[in-house]
């Protein structure tokens, strides 16, 4: 380790009294979870989801290069964090360079993880070892000492973002100390070698904002902050975070990849989000404040591949704890209805629920169909789509009696959110399984079959479309052989109660 001068025999002893989180094969174990995000899987799963859907971007096609993210607490920072990793979504990575500064051990140089892995809830992370040796011992500067990141949140709290973004990547964990400018110059020109013409490494430089002064300055110190980043100004953008005019807490990773992004030839730099602390808490006093910046060659397109967050068809996911509220809706609904003959009257503040979805709810009575009902198009928000089917699927599908209050206890439900219907030319494109079915032929004959009907009844494709045709359409069985017939298809996220239990 390279001390500052006086600090050793603080930093050594600080090392001896703290518990190590170095597990076995030199694997880093997590130093703030339960404290800066959930330690249950599940529940951090659910979290990044959350804050996926209500982030206001769409993943952008243009290959993304540099993305800076805040790295505070999850309640705090995740909303804002999620703006930065769900725009660069539609990259692949394998490689995935972390740049971050330490907050505990103010050593003279910059620490490079050499190998092993990171653990978070969501599992372990590998570090790119080949990538790492590309840099250590480039300048005496570049070493790797893991007692350094020991307590270290800055850099650990980007990785479950990442693996809920992300598949087959490594990372390359980077801790910038007290580094001089030079060092850092001389940093950026050694990760731009190693990098060299690759397109699938993503540098992340990991930083909050302004720490502790009231909204309206923190808001305007910020903005002065940001504007210097988007004017690639770097060097205005050192003295004044050296002189505290300005303030990012991980301002020397912050400079290391902007200068990472000049030497690249990167020309565009767009920030996608700001927020403060008070925009959770409400408190005005102290803030913090937090932004999402991503950097990248506006001529160079990404790589076609699905998003992480969207599917083939167009239907993004929801989070568990959407899915759980709509299912709550859904039972909530069917239950007033029916004993009481009263509409649920619901409010839903959720973006991603007020979206327009077609959905359908299905309720099953000890494993039977006891009704189900739909919208295939989504005429209004998906919450009031699914209140609405709930109601009708209990008390008016024409093949059932309405539900009694007795039965309740005893049902299960089921909903299908979906995709926008596509028109297709051949029933070579329809996949059992994947892709619920509508066919159509006059203004009076309609049917469809949601995408688990093929996996339930376990139909050939032949059988599902004549189904189809016959039972649910009122149309001959081999109607959907006749060119006049219209064949749509869409894919359907679908989640039940039985599910939760």
């Amino acid at each position: 380790m390279r001390p500052v001068k006086n600090f050793f025999l603080i930093c050594f002893f600080l090392i001896l009294t703290s518990s190590i989180s170095l597990g076995g094969d030199n694997v880093k174990r997590p130093n703030v979870s339960g404290q800066f995000y959930p330690s249950n899987p599940k529940q951090l799963s659910s979290l990044i989801d959350t804050f996926f859907s209500q982030a206001d971007v769409k993943p952008l096609n243009q290959h993304i290069d540099v993305v800076i993210v805040p790295h505070a607490g999850y309640v705090y920072s995740g909303p804002v964090a999620a703006y930065g990793f769900k725009a660069v979504s539609k990259n692949q990575y394998k490689t995935i360079v972390i740049l971050a500064a330490s907050h505990y051990f103010p050593f003279d140089g910059i620490s490079i993880w050499q190998k092993g892995g990171f653990e978070t809830p969501l599992g372990l992370v590998s570090v790119d070892e080949e990538f790492t040796k590309k840099l250590v011992g480039k300048n005496p500067k570049f070493y790797d000492e893991p007692s350094v990141f020991e307590q270290e949140h800055s850099l650990e709290v980007e990785i479950p973002f990442l693996q809920k973004t992300f598949k087959d990547f490594k990372i390359v964990p980077v801790l910038f100390g007290q580094p001089d400018l030079k060092t850092i110059a001389s940093f950026a020109s050694a990760l731009k070698d190693a990098v060299g013409d690759r397109d699938d490494v993503l540098v992340i430089a990991s930083s909050d904002m302004s720490h502790y002064h009231d909204d309206a300055t923190a808001r305007a110190m910020d903005k002065k902050t940001i504007d210097t980043i988007l004017a690639y100004d770097i060097e205005s953008f050192w003295k004044g975070c050296d002189a505290r005019t300005i303030e990012m807490c991980g301002f020397m990773p912050v400079t290391a990849a902007l200068l990472y992004a000049r030497e690249k030839g990167l020309d565009r730099i767009e920030d996608l989000h700001y927020a403060n602390s008070s925009d959770v808490t409400g408190d005005k006093n102290r803030v913090v404040g937090y932004t999402s910046v991503i950097i990248y060659n506006s001529g160079k397109q990404t790589k076609k591949k699905v998003a992480a967050n969207e599917s083939e068809e167009g239907v993004k996911p929801l989070a568990q704890a959407q899915k759980d509220r709509l299912l709550t809706i859904a039972r909530q609904t069917m239950e007033e209805y029916v004993r009481r003959g009263k509409v649920l009257d619901v409010k839903e503040a959720d973006p991603r629920l007020s979206e327009e979805e077609g959905a359908f709810v299905t309720i099953q009575k000890n494993g039977q169909l006891r009704g189900c009902i739909g919208n295939i198009i989504g005429r209004g928000p998906l919450y009031l789509t699914v209140r609405d089917m709930a109601i009708a699927c209990s008390t008016e599908d024409p093949r059932f009696s309405p539900v009694k209050d007795k039965e309740l206890k005893d049902l299960h439900v089921e909903i299908s959110v979906l995709s926008k219907p596509r028109l297709i030319n051949n029933v070579d494109e329809i996949v059992l399984g994947k892709h619920g079915v509508i066919v159509s032929k006059g203004a009076f004959n309609q049917g469809v079959f949601l995408p688990q009907v093929a996996t339930e009844t376990g139909w050939s494709k032949e059988e599902f479309l004549s189904e189809l045709c016959s039972q649910k359409a009122g149309l001959p069985s081999d109607c959907w052989k006749d060119p006049a017939t219209k064949m749509y298809i869409f894919t359907a996220q679908v989640f039940s109660e039985k599910e939760e239990k």
